[in-house]
């Protein structure tokens, strides 16, 4: 596993717990994910990411402000298997 696909996993991991954690009302807990989230996206835009990654990275930062609701926790579900699906078949 190369450190981009780490990271890409990382991130996918946490944002799964965000968005886990809202649905089920704590949202101080999800917060703190969402903090470790925007280390990964951070660090993940030094790397060559394909488009659509990229993409979803800087929908990530351009969103740091915004309130943990339940519209964004779908949203940050369907981030994390994208990004999990990417992982696991970026090497076939």
């Amino acid at each position: 596993m190369t450190d981009k696909e780490m990271l890409i996993g990382s991130l996918s991991n946490d944002l799964y717990r965000v968005a886990n954690l809202v649905g089920r009302g704590s949202e101080k807990a999800a917060h703190k994910f969402w903090l470790e989230s925007r280390r990964w996206s951070e660090e993940l835009l030094s790397h060559d990411l394909e488009e659509y990654i990229h993409n979803i990275i800087l929908d990530l930062e351009s969103d740091q402000a915004a309130k943990l609701s339940r519209a964004k926790a779908e949203k940050l579900l369907m981030y994390s298997v994208l990004l999990q699906n990417y992982v696991l078949h970026s090497r076939n």
